[in-house]
């Protein structure tokens, strides 16, 4: 039977709708407007692998919250949405769905991000995890059911085989092995699951792959996520895995958290057959965040305590060269001398520093070059490390967001000044603007390094843009120089800068300079590097542009970079993020002052 507490007067029958998503496809979604006449605010379902948004409609009435306006889409790829059963280009594209669905339904249904509670199930649970990781949504609270952080497999080595075979095979599909009766107790939902003609056995290996990365990645850097969590946990799982959930947890940043553990609960936590106490627990949770506005996690000092200033300050301490992990660094440190004798790439990083503005440039071109075959080949690899990857993926983020930003102020009949404070060569900037419909009435592009300010004049000329662009020998960090620009720009960008500055109080002196410098209603676009797999490799073997010291970065959260903006009198409007989930860019509108 149905929970007896959730009582509601009758049922509520849903509005059916669909959004567009960024890339074209036109996702399903159902809407139960509040029926109390005062809408306090909305609470979005997200189902769980294989099913779709009518499998949560229950909640909507269980719940008993007259007072709010419940959503669930079919996600790519399942339900009524269309693409190939259980298949999205990538577990991000499906992550940016989320940030596009808060944010339609905040457009088309007037309710803003802070009035929404999230409640997810499964690999849902998974998607909404790494959303609130890379997106930092200001969302009310998000309660999470049994996520699918680890499935179970149950065939010894199955990820590393199903690896190997999607780079052999290319794309293709696995079948579920989960029975109904495996997946819940209520004989109503067994019978519903095995005859739904919408549920869907296959998934894709690219987001099965996909779930498992993201997955390691959101549990081992859980503290990023400060939004309060409510987590639920079936006690008798066949489908995935408890230590990974307790773990998540356990490292989660959140000043209000909750876990309720759910003896005897199979898979599908929501629709077990004695559901009623837990639907209870989230219905009191839920209520409990709307009865006041909790303040955010404070992470303006992060810089100076917390996991990722741990992080950087063990990176920072030299190894012994006879212990196993310092020699393997010195041996790597070898290895990439002894490379940059043959790679270009390599070389130049040497010579001017791996985060170098000409490093950069000579990423952004992605030529490879070196002595012979052998140096190409090594270039090649060099240029192909995941890293490098991120960052040409960064520079097409920073100029897609300065087109809409241009297209925003030519939408308002306001010049276009637009400025860089810290451009490297500038290369970004200039692409951007050759490529946009809108012309700027003036580029100014500044840096500390007068390489830099060498090689962006003439890329400048190479560009044909010297009636409106100029390049000048500026400190990002000196406020007063910022903030004592004329004409006052209206577009502003910082690209690549503050992820090699640890400290949060000079990060933030150059936002508040740019701040002062920014018209009202202008843009900023920023960039951020929440997380990289790398961090440990660039600390330990490469150098950076201060002398030769070793490139050792602190990773900041986006949640601790929108802050520092926001601090600066900016509001986030958008953001980009790379689908392994390292560099992001962000653009901001500011606001009157």
């Amino acid at each position: 039977m149905p929970p007896a507490a959730l009582n509601s007067p009758a049922p509520r029958t849903p509005l059916e709708h669909h959004f567009a998503t960024h890339d074209g496809e036109s996702l399903f979604y159902r809407h139960w407007p509040a029926t109390s006449g005062q809408r306090r605010g909305a609470i979005v379902l997200f189902h769980r692998g294989h099913e779709h948004g009518a499998r949560m409609a229950h909640l909507v009435d269980e719940l008993d919250l007259p007072d709010f306006d419940f959503f669930a889409w079919d996600a790519r790829g399942h339900g009524r949405s269309p693409g190939a059963r259980g298949y999205s280009p990538s577990f991000a594209t499906s992550v940016r769905d989320v940030q596009t669905f808060v944010e339609h339904i905040g457009s088309a249904h007037g309710v803003p991000e802070q009035d929404i509670h999230v409640i997810a199930q499964s690999v849902g649970a998974v998607l909404i995890a790494t959303w609130a990781h890379d997106y930092a949504p200001r969302v009310r609270g998000l309660t999470l059911a049994s996520p699918a952080f680890k499935v179970k497999l149950y065939v010894p080595f199955a990820r590393a085989g199903l690896g190997l075979m999607h780079k052999l095979r290319g794309l293709f599909f696995v079948n579920s092995y989960v029975k109904a009766k495996f997946l819940t107790h209520d004989p109503v939902r067994i019978a519903s699951y095995e005859s739904d003609p919408l549920i869907s056995r296959p998934i894709a290996v690219n987001i099965l792959l996909d779930l498992y990365a993201a997955s390691d990645r959101v549990v081992a850097d859980a503290n990023a996520i400060t939004q309060p969590v409510q987590l639920l946990i079936s006690g008798a799982d066949w489908v995935v895995h408890h230590a990974p959930q307790h773990r998540f947890f356990e490292r989660l940043g959140s000043a209000v958290k909750s876990k309720l553990e759910l003896p005897g609960f199979y898979h599908d936590t929501l629709g077990e057959r004695d559901r009623a106490p837990a639907v209870l627990a989230i219905r009191d949770f839920i209520l409990a965040r709307f009865a006041s506005l909790a303040l955010p996690v404070d992470l303006r000092e992060a810089h100076l305590r917390g996991e990722t200033a741990d992080e950087s300050r063990a990176l920072a301490k030299p190894l012994s060269v006879l212990s196993p992990r310092g020699a393997y660094w010195a041996m790597t440190r070898s290895s990439l001398r002894l490379g940059g004798r043959l790679s270009h790439g390599i070389k130049l990083g040497h010579d001017t520093g791996f985060d170098s503005g000409s490093t950069l440039d000579y990423v952004y071109r992605n030529t490879p070059a070196g002595e012979g075959q052998l140096g190409r080949t090594i270039d090649k690899t060099y240029l192909q490390s995941i890293g490098w990857r991120g960052i040409r993926q960064r520079k097409l983020h920073v100029e897609e967001l300065l087109r809409v930003a241009m297209e925003h102020l030519a939408e308002q009949h306001r010049p276009v000044r637009l400025m860089d404070i810290a451009a490297g060569h500038g290369r970004y900037v200039l692409d951007a603007v050759l490529a946009s419909p809108v012309k700027p009435a003036s580029i100014l592009l500044r840096d500390y390094s007068d390489i830099n300010v060498r090689d962006g004049r003439a890329l400048i000329a190479e560009k044909g843009l010297q009636d409106v662009a100029s390049f000048v020998q500026a400190d990002a960090f000196d406020r007063n120089s910022l903030a004592s620009i004329q004409p006052r720009p209206t577009l502003a960008v910082v690209s690549g800068l503050y992820e090699l500055f640890p400290d949060n109080a000079l990060v933030s002196r150059s936002l508040h300079g740019v701040g002062d410098a920014v018209e009202d209603g202008g843009y900023l676009v920023y960039t951020g590097q929440p997380w990289h797999p790398q961090l440990e490799m660039i600390a330990r073997a490469l150098t950076s542009h201060r002398q030769g010291e070793a490139w050792v970065m602190r990773r900041r959260t986006q949640a601790e970079l929108d802050q520092l903006v926001e601090d600066a009198g900016f509001r986030k409007i958008a953001q980009r993020i790379d689908e392994w989930g390292i560099f992001t860019v962000s653009l901001a509108v500011r606001r009157d002052a």
